[in-house]
């Protein structure tokens, strides 16, 4: 199972990014799918999930309002819009895969490789 994660970049403060993170090996539509993030010198952090179904979604608190989670089953893809980014949102972001809904790192079992998100002030 591979997770690529996309979509990073170096972007002014109040931007916007979206990343991709395109499942290969599996169908994601059994899945939870999460996204997390790791600044320098800080330990990973949950930043979302979203359900199989797409339909319910969940946040850390730092973002609600400012990310979404999507994604297709179709493509097997899941995404994270990013709106009004603030410098403290540098990070690599991570998407994972697991099967159960879960706001920790060992709830999941599949992970991307990562992808750079720097925000400018």
């Amino acid at each position: 199972v591979q997770l690529q994660a996309s979509g990073g970049g170096l972007v002014q403060a109040g931007g916007s990014l979206r990343l991709s993170c395109a499942v290969s090996g599996r169908t994601i539509s059994s899945n939870v799918m999460g996204w997390f993030r790791q600044a320098p010198g800080k330990e990973r952090e949950f930043v979302g999930y979203i359900n199989r179904s797409g339909d319910s979604t969940n946040y850390v608190d730092s973002v609600k309002g400012r990310f979404t989670i999507s994604r297709d089953n179709a493509k097997n893809t899941v995404y994270l819009q990013m709106n009004s980014l603030k410098p403290e949102d540098t990070a690599v972001y991570y998407c994972a895969a697991g099967f159960v809904i879960a706001m920790t790192a060992n709830g999941y079992v599949y992970w991307g490789q990562g992808t750079l998100v720097t925000v400018s002030s």
